[in-house]
């Protein structure tokens, strides 16, 4: 009887809170991981806050482009809010534990924010393409409707996308497995500890992979090999130059983002590799998200102008 009423009790606690194990078995490097994941946190939030902010106080900045990279930072500023606050909290103490409801919360929004950038990074290199293949109709095809229009379906497939995987994955039975070898309530991360035959579920999560990334990545690449010939049609270095400085910011954070994404979930996972996950999340997670305003910033004169042009009436 005494068994019986251990093992629910340790059921009962898996429905309640579950133990974020992270950096937990090296407490130096926790010490570390919090300074810099503090100081990146607070880069992170000003840097994609500045863009939003001059992206609407600056006329200049009214712009498809423009629109869509306020996006981006907006994504950016709730991808990052969604999990580094709770890891600064466990690094910063002996507490590990995140509510049932807050990790469910967490995973939701990784799953949204996740899809809805990979999408709205093919929206920005459609816009990208229309603007260096079809400049004399730039301003006819990239109208205000159809930037809504593309962005609202990068956000919806971001929603579906949480609306399916969300429950299933939280829904899965753990036997009371509550400890989760992550620093956030990440998908692959809870399928592991299930107690179940986890087949269905990993063969779902692989074709929404599929479909979610690796088709907006085609997509991208589509739109660049379009844009790398017209480049090479252009006869002056400087027209060259520009068209180049228009789309590297973008295609540069798309490597960055891509890359880890692809990295992390289009491999087998393997025991050895848990730490060297942990680290590339963390990656595209806060670093990415801090990188995207300073890449826009250095590379783009518009941006650097009208930051100018605010500091000096300020």
């Amino acid at each position: 009887i005494y068994g019986l009423t251990t093992d629910a009790m340790i059921n009962q606690s898996c429905q309640e809170q579950f133990i974020l194990l992270g950096f937990s078995d090296r407490p130096r490097l926790e010490s570390i991981l919090f300074i810099f994941i503090l100081i990146f946190y607070m880069v992170t939030l000003v840097g994609n806050i500045v863009i939003i902010l001059l992206s609407h106080l600056d006329p200049c900045l009214h712009t498809p482009m423009y629109f869509f990279l306020t996006n981006l930072s907006f994504l950016d500023l709730c991808f990052t809010t969604s999990s580094i606050p709770q890891l600064l909290f466990n690094l910063g103490g002996q507490d590990k534990s995140i509510s049932y409801i807050g990790c469910a919360i967490q995973l939701f929004m990784f799953l949204g924010l996740g899809g809805t950038e990979c999408v709205l990074l093919a929206v920005m290199a459609y816009d990208r393409f229309t603007a260096i293949c079809k400049p004399l109709h730039y301003s006819v095809i990239m109208h205000s409707q159809l930037c809504w229009k593309l962005v609202s379906v990068a956000w919806s497939v971001g929603l579906l996308n949480s609306l399916v995987m969300s429950p299933v994955t939280m829904k899965l039975p753990r036997c009371g497995r509550c400890q989760v070898r992550h620093f956030l309530c990440e998908m692959p991360a809870l399928i592991k500890i299930a107690c179940v035959d986890t087949v269905a579920v990993e063969s779902t999560v692989f074709i929404l992979s599929v479909i979610i990334v690796l088709v907006p990545l085609i997509l991208i690449l589509i739109s660049y090999s379009y844009i790398a010939l017209a480049v090479l049609r252009i006869k002056s270095a400087s027209g060259r130059r520009k068209a180049f400085n228009t789309c590297g910011s973008h295609l540069t954070v798309v490597s960055l983002f891509y890359g880890n994404i692809i990295y992390m979930y289009m491999q087998p996972g393997h025991k050895a590799s848990q730490d060297q996950g942990k680290f590339l999340t963390l990656f595209y997670n806060l670093v990415t998200p801090m990188l995207n305003p300073v890449i826009y910033t250095l590379r783009n004169k518009d941006v650097k102008g009208a930051l100018k042009m605010l500091v000096t009436r300020k």
